[in-house]
């Protein structure tokens, strides 16, 4: 299998996995995610944990009783708790003379293309080290315009940055199910092919009200990593043992084809959007099936303020966003374009809309 065969694998571990709303940090559940991560790097293969926590680690000292709400608050907690979760992993991984390097990250790091190849400089650095980098949104300066949102989002998008081979996701599900896991009747899938095996799939969240994530953001997290070329794994973080060995366990996805380069990944999966642009049937079928640049004949309308070179959602009929791209005019010019075939507007304005070497299409 290619998780198990992989030489650079990013491991996802959830809140759910490592704490309790209780007690806090537990030591016994995250020194056993570090005996199977610590096994597998003996072997040669380099490994970037991201790691959930910080949250739930703070609750306790802080007489914190359940996750909070607010933002301020979430910040108090992870400042206590990520100091916590440093200390245990330095520790757990000390009995195995391994040295990790704490890294945080805002989704700054990388939507921005400069703080993008600043991070990636920085992981292969550590790993040439022979570090274990454990990384974790920064949680005490993220505010809610930055934030990734979940960890599994977070988990992908360093996947990528860092040419993994391979991403397993760990939490307190055993892998994707047809249905809620909670109920009986409900089937766990093996093996996820290709889209066509998740179509129609209703998941459920998280139970633990530790995680921002749940299986939504698990399987959309899986999607983005398989369909950037990127095998997945998804299982219980129980199970690391078996996951980071024979990867015999959880839910497999197959990765696509092909890699997508490190610029169309970013643009696709982790540069903010400034806008919409909404399209018809025609530029649709253009932009996704025959990789076509998108012009201003095919638009419908337009939503946002945005400038030439800025990175827009290119939207259907159903307001599903099926593209990314760089757009080429600023959001004041395309009202009076839209709509119009190329011979009708003046010579300067005969360009395409989004060029297809700036468009990616995205899986649904």
């Amino acid at each position: 299998m290619a998780i198990a065969d992989a030489k650079r694998v990013v491991v996802k571990v959830g809140s759910s996995a490592l704490t309790t709303a209780g007690d806090g940090l537990d030591v016994a559940r995250l020194d056993a995610l570090v005996d199977a991560i610590a096994d597998r790097v003996s072997r040669g293969t380099q490994i970037v944990l991201v790691s959930s926590g910080a949250i739930g680690a703070g609750l306790a000292p802080l007489s914190l009783g359940k996750r909070p709400r607010d933002l301020a608050t979430q910040q108090a907690a992870a400042s206590v708790g990520q100091l916590a979760l440093a200390h245990a992993y330095a520790e757990s991984f000390g009995r195995f003379s391994l040295t990790v390097g704490q890294v945080l990250l805002t989704s700054d790091d990388v939507v921005r293309r400069a703080h993008y190849r600043n991070a990636q400089n920085t992981f292969t650095r550590l790993l040439a080290l022979g570090a274990v980098p454990v990384v974790n949104e920064n949680d005490t300066v993220a505010t809610e315009e930055i934030r990734f949102g979940d960890n599994d989002r977070l988990a992908a998008l360093v996947a990528h940055l860092i040419g993994a081979d391979a991403l397993v996701l760990l939490s307190d599900v055993d892998g994707l199910y047809d249905g809620d896991p909670r109920d009986g009747a409900t089937r766990k899938i093996a093996e996820v092919a290709g889209e066509s095996d998740v179509d129609g799939i209703t998941v459920g969240m998280s139970s633990s009200g530790l995680g921002t994530g749940g299986m939504v953001s698990k399987l959309a997290a899986a999607r983005t990593a398989a369909g950037a070329g990127i095998p997945v794994l998804l299982a219980a973080a129980s199970e690391a043992a078996r996951a980071l060995t024979t990867a015999e366990v959880g839910t497999a996805f197959a990765a696509a084809d092909s890699r997508l380069s490190a610029r169309r990944f970013w643009l696709g999966y982790a540069a903010g959007a400034s806008g919409k642009l909404h399209l018809d049937d025609g530029a649709v079928m253009a932009v996704v099936r025959r990789r076509r640049s998108l012009l201003a004949a095919g638009i419908t309308g337009v939503d946002g303020d945005f400038q030439a070179g800025d990175v827009v959602d290119l939207v259907d009929l159903r307001h599903r966003t099926v593209a990314r791209g760089v757009v080429a005019f600023d959001s004041g010019e395309l009202p009076d374009l839209i709509g119009r075939s190329s011979h009708d507007l003046p010579a300067e304005q005969r360009r395409e809309v989004v060029h297809a070497d700036d468009l990616v299409p995205l899986r649904r």
